[in-house]
C-alpha cells in the first residue's frame, strides 16, 4: 500500500525536532520508493549574500529520506542517519526547492537513498546527496 502525502506530513509533525518543523517542509508526493518534499524559500534560511543555506538543504535531504524510507517500508519505523554526502551546485536565491529522495536499496537493517534538490523556479539542480540509514525497528 502506497503512503499518502497526508501520512507523510503526519510523520513530519510527529517524528521531527521543532527546528526541522520550522523549515516549513511539506510532502508534495509519495511513491513506493520515493518522496518529494518542498522546502519553501525564506530569508531566514539564507546566508550572507542571499543564497539558501547549505545546512537547510542538508536537513531537508535528510528529512526527505526518512519519508521515502517510510514509504518503502509502508510506514514509519525508528531509523537513524549513518552517512550523508552532499554536493552543492550554484546557490538558490528566492525560490522554493523540491527535494526528491529515492530509496535505491532497502534491506532489513539498512536503507540507501539518492536525493536530488531542484530549484523550482528554474528547474536547475541545486544539490544532490546520498544517504545511508540504519533501520532500528
Amino acid at each position: 500500500m502506497t503512503m499518502t502525502t497526508a501520512e507523510g506530513d503526519t510523520i513530519l509533525s510527529a517524528c521531527f525536532a521543532p527546528w526541522i518543523l520550522e523549515l516549513g517542509l511539506t510532502v508534495e508526493a509519495v511513491g513506493e520508493d520515493r518522496a518529494i518534499l518542498r522546502l519553501p524559500w525564506s530569508d531566514r534560511l539564507a546566508r550572507e549574500g542571499g543564497g539558501l543555506s547549505g545546512q537547510a538543504l542538508m536537513a531537508a535531504a535528510d528529512t526527505a529520506t526518512v519519508i521515502a524510507v517510510s514509504a518503502a517500508r509502508s510506514g514509519y519505523g525508528p531509523m537513524t542517519t549513518v552517512q550523508q554526502s552532499t554536493s552543492f551546485q550554484p546557490a538558490v536565491t528566492g525560490s522554493d526547492v523540491l527535494i526528491e529522495a529515492v530509496v535505491t536499496k532497502l534491506g532489513r537493517r539498512m536503507a540507501f537513498a539518492n536525493i536530488t534538490m531542484t530549484e523550482e523556479n528554474s528547474g536547475a539542480v541545486a544539490a544532490t546527496a546520498s544517504t545511508v540509514y540504519a533501520l532500528l525497528g
